[in-house]
């Protein structure tokens, strides 16, 4: 997640989201939508979400309309995570139902984004971080070029992997999903596809031919038949292009043997007993050990209680556990210290791994509704 700078004048006059369509040859539309914050690196803002969300609608609805194109504005970014300055805002203000409608909205947008029937191509270049992520998993095609950096790095900011994170870590190879929750591991194109996140490697050098194309497929009214024929031509372009090597891919039989424990306190001591032999695990041991204690441990419980949830029920605990942070400690503390303040020294309560109780990660497991009160009954 990012912290987002003051908005200018002129920003502020631009639509937080920028919505078109264009036409295709064969007599239907496609619509496009760009998150439009570039020198925030379009870090989601509730706006947004509720924007995209209702368009979404309006497309999905929409028979003319055979296919959504997803991007970011600027060449940095898709979208580097969640408005974590209105966030701190509002668990400094103990504005607890502020923070609840923001996350609902965001997971709403992702678990729509699932389900939609229309095909949605996802350009994720650049930065695509926490709930930058959660819109790219949710495409139906998802593109990932040269610069493409992918991560869940919620563990530094007393957070844990949201968006849906809970249902497609587990679904990782091997246990590489829980190897990036914990330590924030950056993944490239490569590792992207390896790690089922991405579908097709496209250099953003091709962008705009990719989108002439797009206009010029024989599109008709089968929903599976334009899934196939927009995966084609994805295909098509893929095929001449190499994608970047995975590092998760070369390394993961290392990740499986660093995270084959039943703790985290065991995962950290095998990282940093590894880190001076492989240093490709240095960064990944600095950062789970300078992370939240709550969060490192509630991470690995969700990793290994959600494997067998469905998408919706994912979401739904997602949103539960979400709550229990905003009224914990840590998730106010790491935001200050990483992206408010930025003095890097957070101040963890618990301090340390030792001291977070088996009780103390189960409060974050309580929902704060019941199942009939939940605000996802109704999905």
């Amino acid at each position: 997640r990012q912290c987002l700078p003051a908005k200018t004048q002129a920003e502020m006059a631009e639509p937080v989201v920028r919505f078109e369509t264009r036409r295709t040859e064969s007599g239907h539309e496609v619509g496009f939508a760009t998150l439009n914050a570039a020198p925030s690196l379009n870090a989601l803002l509730l706006e947004m979400a509720e924007s995209l969300l209702a368009q979404l609608r309006v497309w999905r609805d929409d028979p003319s309309i055979v296919s959504v194109v997803l991007q970011g504005a600027g060449d940095k970014a898709f979208c580097a995570g969640g408005d974590i300055v209105a966030l701190y805002e509002w668990l400094t203000a103990v504005d607890f139902a502020a923070v609840e409608h923001y996350f609902a909205q965001e997971y709403t947008l992702d678990y729509f984004l699932h389900r939609f029937p229309k095909p949605v191509l996802c350009w994720g270049h650049g930065i695509v971080m926490g709930g930058g992520l959660g819109l790219l998993v949710g495409a139906s095609h998802r593109v990932v070029t040269e610069s493409s950096r992918l991560a869940t790095p919620e563990v530094s900011i007393g957070l844990y992997p949201d968006v849906g994170a809970s249902w497609f870590l587990p679904r990782m190879p091997g246990r590489t999903g829980l190897y990036v929750g914990l330590t924030g591991t950056h993944m490239n194109a490569g590792d992207a596809m390896f790690a089922s996140l991405a579908d097709f490697f496209v250099p953003n050098g091709e962008r705009e031919n990719t989108y002439d194309r797009l206009l010029s497929l024989a599109w008709g009214d089968s929903l599976r038949a334009n899934h196939r024929v927009l995966s084609g031509l994805l295909r098509e372009l893929r095929d001449q292009h190499t994608a970047p090597d995975s590092n998760l891919r070369t390394h993961l039989d290392l990740v499986n043997e660093v995270t084959d424990y039943d703790s985290v306190e065991e995962i950290l001591a095998a990282l940093e007993s590894r880190a001076d032999r492989e240093p490709w695990l240095q960064r990944a041991a600095q950062t789970l050990s300078t992370g939240s204690p709550t969060s490192a441990k509630v991470i690995f419980e969700v990793y290994r209680r959600a494997v067998r949830l469905s998408l919706k029920e994912t979401f739904a605990l997602e949103l539960g556990i979400t709550m229990q942070f905003a009224q914990h400690p840590d998730f106010r503390e790491g935001i200050r210290a990483r992206l408010i303040d930025k003095d890097n020294q957070p101040r963890w309560s618990p301090a340390t791994l030792a001291e977070v109780s088996d009780s103390y990660v189960e409060e974050h497991f309580a929902s704060p509704w019941s199942a009939n009160h939940h605000p996802f009954k109704s999905w």
